[in-house]
């Protein structure tokens, strides 16, 4: 179904313990990763357009709302989350922002991802009506009346782009992916008030703004360099599946990162380590330098195979500039093994719907 109020009485029933749990799909997706997804999460009903049929595989659960992760590297894993820790998440994240009671936020993130799914959440806690748009729209989403919005950084891009007032908002929260750094300045000169999010599915969304935990959320950085998060916000395991990335009490997110001075920097995907030449390169920092470019206005970093290094770095880049621009710029600021050996213009970084980089696009152009 697409999102919208049927949605959202839905996700309501299920937090009071009134209905069932809610696996939301979108009508999107393509024939194959629906089947895959409902193969793998057997739910005991689905609902369409056409009415409510029963799955009769289909297995109960105790979770309260369960996201299906994209499935893109094989079978979806289904995230469990129990109405606790997704109003633990909701209540900090309207404390921190210091949004009040009847303050109404706008939905166009997708609800089938953990973003969208708790600006439903925010809301039902706040006592509002969610304004629910089923696409982006930078005029619709300037002239939304809401209060509050949670955007990722290529629906941001677009509405300064667009000219659309961003100062309507009295908070946007931005997450999904790592921003361009010239992205919040320019959205603050616009008069924006930024709060960037880190977290995930398994931590019932952001649970780190501006680089410090919210409320009653605990954070390190374990001996593998991997960020790992603990507190009432964690999900309770993934659905008809006994792995899970628990080390006791923490969840260990698949991010490297810092903490310096209390606040967490994330360098990037454990798993995006491009190993070049018998050098390990993480993508994240070479992303985040070459984003200082003034020719860049947007970047991604992958490795891509080659038969005498094992893996290149290369840079997909939306601007004006060359191989050797970035070449130079990269060495001045990093080991010249990390700089990057090739160089990709394009018009646009191909996203998933989430809003995150399209690794498997970028790696490989022939499945754009």
């Amino acid at each position: 179904m697409p999102p919208g109020p049927a949605l959202f009485d839905a996700v309501r029933h299920a937090l009071s313990g009134d209905g069932p749990a809610v696996l939301p799909l979108s009508p999107d997706l393509p024939r194959p990763a629906l089947e895959a997804a409902l193969a793998a999460l057997r739910p005991t009903h689905v609902v369409t357009p056409d009415g409510v049929r029963r799955e009769p595989d289909g297995v109960p659960t105790d979770a309260t709302v369960i996201i299906a992760t994209s499935g893109s590297t094989g079978p979806p894993k289904g995230v469990e989350l129990t109405a606790s820790a997704l109003t633990a998440s909701a209540r900090a994240s309207l404390t921190r922002v210091g949004a009040h009671e009847g303050e109404r936020w706008l939905c166009c993130l997708p609800p089938a991802h953990i973003s969208g799914m708790q600006v439903l959440v925010r809301s039902l806690l706040s006592g509002s009506e969610p304004i629910i748009h089923e696409g982006f729209s930078p005029g619709h989403v300037a002239a939304s009346g809401a209060d509050h919005v949670s955007l990722v950084p290529t629906q941001l891009r677009r509405l300064l782009d667009a000219g659309a007032d961003v100062s309507v908002f009295r908070t946007i929260l931005l997450g999904g992916a790592a921003a361009p750094p010239g992205l919040i300045d320019e959205a603050t000169l616009a008069g924006a008030r930024i709060v960037t999010t880190y977290g995930m599915s398994e931590t019932s969304g952001g649970s780190v703004y501006d680089g410090v935990p919210l409320d009653n959320v605990d954070l390190e950085i374990g001996a593998d360099g991997r960020v790992r998060i603990a507190g009432p916000v964690v999900f309770s395991g993934y659905r008809l599946r006994e792995d899970h990335p628990f080390d006791g009490r923490w969840f260990v997110t698949s991010d490297l990162g810092v903490i310096t001075d209390g606040r967490l920097s994330v360098l990037g995907r454990a798993d995006d380590v491009i190993n070049t030449g018998g050098q390990k390169v993480v993508a994240g920092v070479v992303t985040k330098v070459l984003a200082g470019h003034p020719g860049v206005r947007d970047v991604a970093v992958v490795g891509r195979p080659d038969p005498e290094w094992g893996e290149i770095v290369v840079a997909v880049v939306v601007g004006e500039v060359t191989l050797d621009d970035l070449r130079s710029f990269a060495k001045e600021r990093l080991p010249a093994y990390a700089a990057p050996r090739v160089v990709e213009v394009v018009q646009a970084i191909p996203v998933l719907s989430n809003g995150k980089p399209d690794l498997a696009a970028l790696r490989d152009p022939s499945r754009r």
